[in-house]
């Protein structure tokens, strides 16, 4: 193939006449089309920043927020496994509206026997399906498990008129709640505890039938109040499953009331340790306050296990007090085992706590609370110190879920006490994942029911950096691995398959939790996989930790939106990052980044009248060999015509310091899919050596199909390798070697070795 080559100076001029040639011979004017470019600000997208939100993602001036403060005396009733609640809520209106009804949350309703979310998926006839599906789809009568409201009354004792209207209770101001002002009322309701074993739910009991007792892990178990904000209004999306949790913060003064024999933590300072605690936990107690180095057992195994054996009739009530919490949660049973250990953050005491019964042993009293501690530290470095006096992890069957200062967590050995690997690296991943969820949303408190990867995603991030900590404090926890902590979700090449999937399963991050085919890839893998790569490869380590602290600091104990997150990402690090936003979140395009052709050439000169000119000669050129057994390629050293320019125009020191390039290749990279990232290539030269290459994403920016490259070298290049650490998650590796894979041994021992690892 012949190839026409032009003096570099007459490019510019030639391209334009062209280009003008060919437009007066149109016979239609150019036809218009709106901004495309993948680099276009995200201004259509985003609200229009205001008092309340600013441009630069932080609060404003006018910001508000509502306060929900509870006080509550509940009951556990273990024999018939009810629950019995009457609560007073003193809700303060903080906003510049004045409110005419409020609304509260039932998500108890959502198993309720007449709840329309059971029915929400439509349904089909499988050809296979498991005994228990069947019996519970088809045989047993639903589980009734909704609120039963006794009454809501106003802070006179009068009734209120309420409204429900599914998992929301619209209630009736007789008068309006004016700004700035507050209102009381009471609310009583019992519902009926469901086995989150059988049921499959974020909170109820455990059933062992071995010993006939029961583990409860109780939340969303009173009535709640919804968010009011200056972005939604009144956040009433019904709770349908999927989409968790919206919530003011408050103070909560909670009274719990269980058998005399149950062991229970909550959300909140205990109030009256001395009353529950018998004297041989409270010298316990007192030493794992002074133990920074491990556990202390405050209820043993052996004592555990000797009060399964008896079942009281007394009663005992444990009292909390919670201070600026979103929500409130609790685990008892007469079957956990509890230990607890200090952990310094900044010069603050914070108790790492942990709940097990004994079929949790020896996994748990291993890991659990080692987990809890190395948790608190890491994300405490990353955003800010850990506010809260304790965090606890809570050992439940098939449970992952999270709520203030404490959460349940799977991970249960063998009958016989032995566990895998992958048994052990998921009891820890979930115990980071879901301790990690108090800063993400409990603190940085956003719309989970709305954007669930805005706590899902970002926690889920944290929970990568979190367990390559791990991995480095506890070396003998990953030595069946080599040393590396095997992070499910993190690593660019984690989410190339969900990626490359059918696009009729996908959808964008941006997008209701209850409308993804997806969840798990959707709001935990790729929004942890973005910032990862945001991390990495994009903004670096520096920009990105400065700017994500700045979020999590300047949203700590507030509600922020997406597009607070997008712009303080921008505002606190000066890098400009729409095209990623809008790509990566926005859409559901791919990255697939290729070499497309690499081209060899070679520099001569040519003397004339008006001084030297330098042209390139590809190596297709007959000119190409010419020129080189005439020893005409560019040398300092051979080239007449450029040493004497050189000379005339560079001091010696400038010209021992210059490069003497004997190679030039022009690399074209395309771009299949739609995702624009850096380029990043590994260069491997005929002499062994290497060098790796980066070229800002901007390199796309003009032209969203292909870009060139050139690289000048003293040595003949061997291979090029395109994203050689799989950065960018590039969907298909195959159009990423020059020469191509089929004849490229070295790009083959390259991918041999990334699938080892």
């Amino acid at each position: 193939m012949k190839r026409i080559h032009f003096y570099i100076l007459a490019f510019l001029f030639i391209g334009a006449n062209l280009a003008t040639a060919q437009e007066n011979q149109d016979d239609k004017k150019p036809q218009g089309h709106i901004n495309q470019n993948k680099f276009r600000q995200l201004y259509q997208e985003f609200s229009t920043p205001n008092m309340y939100r600013t441009a630069s993602g932080a609060p404003g001036s006018a910001y508000y927020q509502q306060q929900a403060d509870y006080e509550m005396d509940i009951e556990l009733d273990d024999k018939t496994q009810k629950l019995y609640g009457v609560e007073t809520i003193t809700y303060t209106n903080n906003s510049p509206d004045d409110l005419d009804y409020l609304w509260v949350q039932l998500d108890q309703n959502v198993r309720a026997k007449n709840s329309q979310a059971s029915l929400k998926n439509g349904g089909r006839i499988p050809r296979l399906q498991r005994t228990s599906t069947f019996v519970k789809s088809y045989v047993a009568d639903p589980f009734d498990g909704g609120f039963n409201i006794d009454y809501v009354r106003d802070d006179r004792g009068k009734p209120l008129s309420f409204t429900i209207n599914e998992t929301m209770m619209r209630i009736d101001l007789p008068e309006t709640l004016e700004a700035g002002d507050k209102v009381s009322f009471t609310i009583k309701w019992w519902y009926n505890v469901n086995n989150h074993v059988t049921n499959r739910a974020r909170s109820g009991y455990e059933h062992f039938a071995k010993d006939g007792n029961n583990a409860y892990v109780i939340a969303q178990f009173f009535p709640r109040m919804a968010v009011y904000n200056d972005v939604e209004g009144w956040q009433n999306y019904q709770f349908w499953g999927n989409g968790e949790f919206a919530l003011p913060f408050g103070n909560y003064k909670v009274n719990i009331t269980v058998p005399a024999d149950h062991i229970l933590d909550a959300t909140g300072k205990l109030q009256n340790r001395k009353s529950v605690f018998s004297k041989k936990m409270m010298q316990r107690y007192d030493q794992a306050l002074e133990s920074y180095d491990k556990p202390v057992i405050i209820v043993t195994q052996e004592e555990a296990a000797a009060a399964e054996k008896d079942f009281s009739n007394k009663k005992k009530t444990w009292k909390f007090y919670a201070e600026n919490v979103r929500d409130f949660a609790f685990a008892t049973s007469r079957k956990f085992i509890w230990d607890m250990q200090a952990v310094d953050i900044n010069g603050k005491k914070v108790m790492a706590v942990s709940m097990y019964p004994k079929e949790g042993n020896p996994l748990w009293e291993e890991y659990s609370t080692k987990a809890v501690a190395s948790t608190l530290e890491t994300y405490s470095k990353h955003t800010f110190d850990y506010p809260y006096h304790k965090a606890i992890s809570v050992h439940a069957k098939n449970q992952g879920m999270e709520y203030p200062m404490i959460c349940w967590n799977y991970g249960r050995p063998s009958e016989d006490g032995t566990y895998s690997e992958r048994t052990k690296f998921g009891m820890i991943s979930v115990i980071i994942h879901e301790v990690g969820h108090n800063f993400f949303p409990m603190i940085v408190n956003s719309d989970e029911r709305q954007w669930g990867w805005m706590d899902e995603g970002l926690d889920t991030f944290m929970q990568y950096l979190s367990e390559q900590e791990f991995a480095k404090e506890y070396p003998e926890s990953v030595a069946s691995t080599g040393g590396k902590y095997p992070s499910r979700r993190g690593e660019a090449s984690k989410i190339v398959p969900y990626m490359k999937g059918s696009q009729s399963r996908l959808s964008p991050i941006m997008s209701n939790p209850e409308n993804v085919h997806q969840l798990g890839p959707n709001a935990y893998g790729k929004p942890a996989t973005g910032l990862n790569i945001l991390r990495e490869t994009i903004m670096g380590k520096e920009a990105f930790d400065h700017a994500f602290k700045t979020y999590s600091q300047r949203w700590m104990f507030k509600h922020p939106s997406p597009e607070d997150f997008f712009r303080t990402m921008e505002d606190a690090s000066g890098i400009d990052l729409d095209w990623f936003w809008r790509g990566w979140f926005y859409t559901t395009d791919y990255v697939d980044i290729g070499i497309e052709s690499v081209e060899k050439y070679q520099v001569a000169s040519r003397e004339s009248k008006n001084g030297g000119f330098v042209y390139f000669v590809g190596e297709d050129d007959e000119r190409y060999k010419k020129d080189n057994e005439g020893q005409a390629i560019l040398s300092m050293e051979q080239n007449v015509p450029l040493k004497e320019y050189l000379m005339d125009n560079f001091s010696e020191q400038e010209r021992a310091s210059m490069k003497n390039p004997k190679y030039f290749y022009e690399v074209k990279f395309n771009k299949p899919g739609g995702l624009v990232m850096p380029i990043i290539v590994e260069c491997t030269y005929e002499d062994g050596t290497t060098e790796m290459m980066k070229y800002p994403v901007q390199i796309w920016r003009k032209n969203d199909n292909s870009a060139k490259i050139v690289i000048s070298s003293s040595k003949a290049i061997k291979t090029l390798q395109l994203d050689p650490k799989l950065e960018t998650a590039d969907i298909d590796t195959s159009n990423n070697a020059w020469p191509s894979e089929e004849g490229n041994t070295d790009f083959k021992k390259f991918k041999e070795n990334k699938v080892k690892q």
